[in-house]
């Protein structure tokens, strides 16, 4: 984990937040390259629910959410941790983390009862803050799918099984945020709600498990590198059924990745005026102030029916982190150095190829590289840079570092004899000429696949 750390920092993929300022606990930035990261791991998710399926929606809704929403949902009266105090130094930690009854910053047994902590942040709403119109920060994305789920329906005339996606931000008040982006308070989920007939759920729920396993290997992750856990019913939320956690290997240890939840009709239930069609669990929440019918109508039998819902819910940070554990490697070359590569599957990378001009205070081949550049980047590939550094050596291998499959040098015999350059590959470091008109098929057949 130090050495991920001390990467983020130094070649820009994240920062301690207000870092000048001491920093702020539990609160990340991310740089040039982590933002490309982010972005992409982001997109081959959007890829893979909507755009490569006939079934999923997409939305993004408001972070601000009405208080009745959460209250409805179950949050406000259950989405809390057990706190306790430490009397000694007055550090605050989550009592289900403490492996012994003592305290981990001085070692005093001398705790408090532990005590719910409500972990949403509030807001105020309009001009005068005094307490009486307040709204949260939404705690996940999945309450406005549910909430949105008529006009979702009404605007796409989708029946089940059918899905609304959403990426978003998300923010939890963490007792003890930690283990770098893998726990803290300001957050990026990558969620999918799957709506499905009552009765088809648990089916739908293990294809679910599946696909989601499927993806992350998709994006670099080894499936040995992955658990399957089933959390036992005690300790299941209150708004599940069943859940299975995808678990994986940090480097702090094994943790969740992602979570598939089959959440029954317990959602739109809640948030639904009409109980006639609920199950009775969902009766128990089931909203007073709403005026909609969350519900399909069957067009044979003409009964109104609450799907039941199946959600994949990954967060997008402790993605990131899992990928770059992955990726990151130290290498022994044969020359007694070592070099540190970052291994991303090409889609991931935040750079996909840069272009490195041999002289660079010679015009023709800093204007020829200029021009590659400009043509690879309208492939709509992602990232290209043009690095004007100097030092072919060097450029090599700090592109290693950050991750970049492919780098394309320009030098003489590029402009004076055969409009050709040398494209060097990231992990086997083989260098191959090609043909300038060519490289645009040859690059778009590495990087996309």
């Amino acid at each position: 984990m130090e050495e991920l750390v001390a990467l983020s920092k130094r070649r820009g993929f994240v920062f301690q937040s207000a870092d000048i300022y001491g920093g702020l606990q539990g609160i990340y930035d991310y740089g040039p390259l982590g933002v490309e990261l982010k972005n992409n791991l982001k997109a081959a998710w959007w890829r893979a629910m909507v755009y490569e399926r006939d079934d999923i929606e997409g939305l993004d809704a408001a972070i601000i959410t009405n208080q009745k929403i959460l209250r409805y949902s179950g949050h406000e009266a259950t989405f809390s941790d057990p706190l306790v105090d430490c009397r000694n130094c007055k550090s605050r930690w989550r009592a289900d983390h403490l492996k012994e009854a003592k305290c981990p910053g001085c070692g005093s047994k001398d705790l408090t009862e532990p005590r719910p902590f409500n972990l949403m942040f509030k807001t105020g709403i309009g001009p005068v803050d005094d307490g009486s119109s307040f709204a949260y920060l939404r705690p996940e994305t999945a309450q406005a799918i549910f909430t949105n789920f008529k006009n979702v329906v009404d605007s796409t005339s989708r029946r089940p099984p059918f899905g609304i996606a959403q990426i978003g931000k998300a923010f939890r008040n963490e007792i003890t945020p930690r283990n770098f982006v893998f726990r803290v308070r300001e957050f990026e989920q990558m969620e999918l709600e799957f709506f499905v007939p009552p009765g088809t759920d648990e089916e739908w729920h293990r294809t679910w498990v599946e696909a989601r396993l499927d993806w992350w290997v998709q994006q670099g992750v080894p499936r040995d590198r992955l658990e399957l856990y089933y959390v036992p019913e005690k300790d299941l939320s209150h708004y599940s059924k069943a859940t299975v956690d995808v678990m994986y290997r940090f480097p702090h240890g094994l943790e969740e990745l992602e979570g598939i939840a089959n959440r029954t009709d317990f959602d739109l239930g809640s948030h639904s005026k009409n109980q006639d069609e609920l199950s009775l669990r969902a009766k128990v929440m089931a909203n007073v102030d709403s005026n909609t019918r969350l519900a399909i109508q069957d067009i044979e039998s003409k009964k109104w029916v609450v799907p039941y819902v199946i959600e994949p819910s990954a967060g997008v940070d402790r993605g990131v982190l899992a990928v770059m554990n992955e990726a990151y490697r130290v290498e022994k070359l044969e020359n007694g150095t070592e070099r540190i590569v970052m291994g991303f599957k090409p889609h991931l990378a935040p750079i996909k190829v840069a272009v490195l001009p041999l002289k660079r205070n010679h015009e023709g081949i800093m204007n020829k590289a200029v021009a590659i550049k400009q043509m690879l980047q309208k492939l709509g590939l992602g990232r290209i840079l043009f690095e004007d550094t100097g030092n072919i050596g060097k450029g090599y291998r700090r592109h290693d570092e950050v991750g970049t499959p492919l780098c394309v040098t320009v030098d003489f015999d590029t402009i004076e004899k055969d409009d050709t350059v040398t494209v060097r590959d990231r992990d086997s470091m083989q260098q191959e000429r090609i043909a300038v008109s060519g490289l645009s098929a040859y690059v778009t057949n590495r990087i996309a696949g």
